[in-house]
C-alpha cells in the first residue's frame, strides 16, 4: 500500500515570487536606519541587482542590509560573494539587533498592507500555475507551509488568491524554530506518511539532509526559485531531486 504524502512547502521562491516586494520593503526599512538614503525607490535597476543577490537571503530582514549595500554602490556580485562576512558589521552599523531588524521589517510591511493592500499584493504574485496546483493538492493530501516569513503575510497572500489554509498549517518566523525542527515535528506527527520537502534554497535542503532524524524525507529543489545554476548542479550531485515547476504537484 502506498503511503500518503505530506508536502512541506517553502513559501518565498517556491509558491510566491516576492522578490520585488522584499526589495522595496528592505529599502523602506533601510530609510528608517540610514537617513542619507534616497526616499524615492531607485527603480528597476536596483530590482534587477536585488534579484541577483536574492539567493543568499535566508530571512526577509536581510533585505534591509542588501539594499543598504546596493545604495552604497556595492555590486551584486560583491554582495553575493561577501555577504556572510560583512553581515555582522552591517548589523552593528544599523544600530539594531537581529530581532530589532526583524521587527522593523515586519512593521514596514504591516504599514504598507494597511495603507494599500492591493498594491502590496501585486508585488507578491504566486508563480504561474501555483494557484491551481495548490487547489489540486487539497485532493491529494495534507500540505504545510514551512517558511522564514512571518505567518500573517503568508495568510494575506494565500487568502487573496482564494487559497484557504488553517493557521496551524503555516509554520513561519513566529514559531522561532528551524525548518529542520518543524519537519521533525511533522514527521513525528505523521509517522505513516511520506514527507516531501520542497525548497528553493540549497543550504536549507542540505541542513535537512544532514539530520539523521529526517533521513526519510524526500528533498526537492525548486528550480524556478531563488537559486543559481551552481546550486542546481550541486543539488543533483548531493542526490537532491531537481524539480521543474511544470512537474510540481501534477
Amino acid at each position: 500500500m502506498n503511503k500518503p504524502v505530506i508536502y512541506a512547502l517553502d513559501f518565498d521562491g517556491v509558491l510566491c515570487d516576492s522578490a520585488v516586494e522584499t526589495a522595496i520593503t528592505g529599502w523602506k526599512a533601510a530609510l528608517q536606519l540610514w537617513p542619507d538614503m534616497t526616499p524615492v525607490f531607485p527603480g528597476q535597476r536596483l530590482i534587477d541587482e536585488f534579484r541577483r543577490v536574492r539567493p543568499i537571503i535566508e530571512t526577509g530582514f536581510e533585505a534591509i542590509l542588501v539594499m543598504r549595500l546596493l545604495h552604497e554602490g556595492e555590486s551584486s556580485d560583491y554582495i553575493f560573494e561577501h555577504f556572510a562576512e560583512i553581515r555582522p558589521t552591517l548589523i552593528e552599523k544599523s544600530g539594531q539587533s537581529i530581532d530589532g531588524l526583524k521587527q522593523l521589517f515586519g512593521e514596514i510591511r504591516d504599514a504598507w498592507i494597511h495603507d494599500d493592500l492591493p498594491e502590496w499584493l501585486t508585488y507578491n504574485p504566486l508563480f504561474p500555475g501555483i494557484t491551481e496546483k495548490l487547489r489540486n493538492l487539497e485532493n491529494q493530501g495534507h500540505w504545510f507551509v514551512v517558511t522564514t516569513k512571518q505567518e500573517r503575510f503568508v495568510s494575506h497572500i494565500l487568502t487573496a488568491n482564494h487559497i484557504f489554509i488553517p493557521g496551524d498549517r503555516i509554520f513561519g518566523l513566529d514559531r522561532n524554530k528551524s525548518k529542520e525542527d518543524i519537519l521533525i515535528d511533522l514527521v513525528n506527527y505523521f509517522p505513516d506518511a511520506s514527507m516531501h520537502f520542497i525548497e528553493d534554497r540549497l543550504i536549507a535542503l542540505l541542513n535537512v539532509q544532514k539530520n539523521p532524524q529526517l533521513k526519510n524525507v524526500k528533498l526537492l529543489l525548486a528550480s524556478w526559485g531563488y537559486n543559481t545554476e551552481q546550486d542546481r548542479g550541486e543539488a543533483e550531485r548531493k542526490g537532491i531531486e531537481l524539480l521543474a515547476i511544470e512537474n510540481f504537484i501534477i
